[in-house]
């Protein structure tokens, strides 16, 4: 089993101090320690049958910081890595390189949904600078010879911008996190949410069915998402649908077993649908072993 959305970070320093105050407010709130590091995820993981995970960059310092992330990934053979590279930034693509040559990172996340000024610390469905990013090839052109998957958090209503990216730039593989921050009172098959179709017609385009405890507005097993799930296998098929918990990121109101064991309850999935799901999708679409 693969958990293809997880964080951690370490302690404050004078070299990466906390900056993002309000993800160090957040962490607060966590039913975990303050400093979430990579051993203690993968007890977590062990305690919950979790094989192997994907630490995602964690914005509580500088977001475009990855040096933790990037220790996770070297320091266990368990753990993949996505990093944070800003496109705009002077040496972005070799920056991309960098993180890209270390062994297991196998890609780079965009907060689209953030506004560019308040990059992680606020979410707003109405910006629209990644529409600008698609404009930096150098960056692009690193993206694709390095092979980085592009992670994207961004909201349903901006995926009309995730799209003019994948036109720009086919021939990279895409992921959309969160259910690009869609609740259950999101229609499927009409409005912003229902551009997904038009994302599932790209191939090297999959969506992740995670943090799925904050799209709920339920307890657990989130059953008002359960049709958003069956929905996304509709559209791009279980090849292209991945799991991932978010943990601890979802701590502040669920266990990592609720945000582990969820999807056995949504109903018409088949056992090869879950295999799919909780971590062969996600290798066969990124490549890895």
């Amino acid at each position: 089993m693969l958990d293809t959305h997880t964080h951690a970070w370490g302690p404050p320093s004078p070299d990466r101090p906390w900056v993002n105050g309000a993800i160090a407010a957040a962490v607060d709130g966590f039913d975990v320690s303050a400093v979430y590091t990579a051993d203690r995820l993968l007890g977590d993981m062990d305690r919950n049958g979790v094989d192997e995970a994907v630490v995602v960059g964690y914005p509580i310092c500088d977001w475009r910081d990855n040096s933790y992330t990037l220790e996770a990934v070297e320091s266990s053979d368990r753990l993949y890595g996505v990093v944070m590279v800003d496109p705009f930034a002077d040496g972005a693509a070799d920056r991309l390189r960098e993180c890209m040559a270390v062994d297991g990172v196998v890609g780079v996340r965009l907060g689209a949904a953030c506004p560019y000024d308040r990059m992680w610390e606020t979410f707003d469905p109405g910006v629209t600078w990644l529409r600008d990013a698609v404009e930096e090839t150098e960056f692009w052109d690193a993206a694709v010879e390095t092979d980085a998957a592009v992670q994207i958090l961004c909201d349903h209503r901006q995926l009309d911008q995730a799209l003019d990216l994948l036109d720009a730039y086919p021939e990279l593989t895409y992921l959309f996190d969160h259910f690009a921050h869609a609740g259950p009172g999101v229609p499927l098959d009409e409005g912003t949410l229902a551009r997904f179709e038009d994302v599932a017609a790209y191939d090297n385009a999959a969506v992740k069915v995670s943090e799925v405890v904050h799209r709920s507005e339920e307890g657990f097993p989130y059953a008002d998402m359960h049709d958003h799930v069956r929905w996304f296998l509709e559209q791009f098929g279980r090849e292209r649908v991945v799991w991932g918990s978010d943990y601890p990121n979802v701590s502040d109101v669920a266990t990592y077993g609720e945000a582990r064991h969820w999807l056995r309850h949504v109903e018409t999935l088949s056992a090869a649908d879950r295999e799919w799901l909780l971590g062969r999708s996600f290798r066969e679409h990124v490549g890895v072993a």
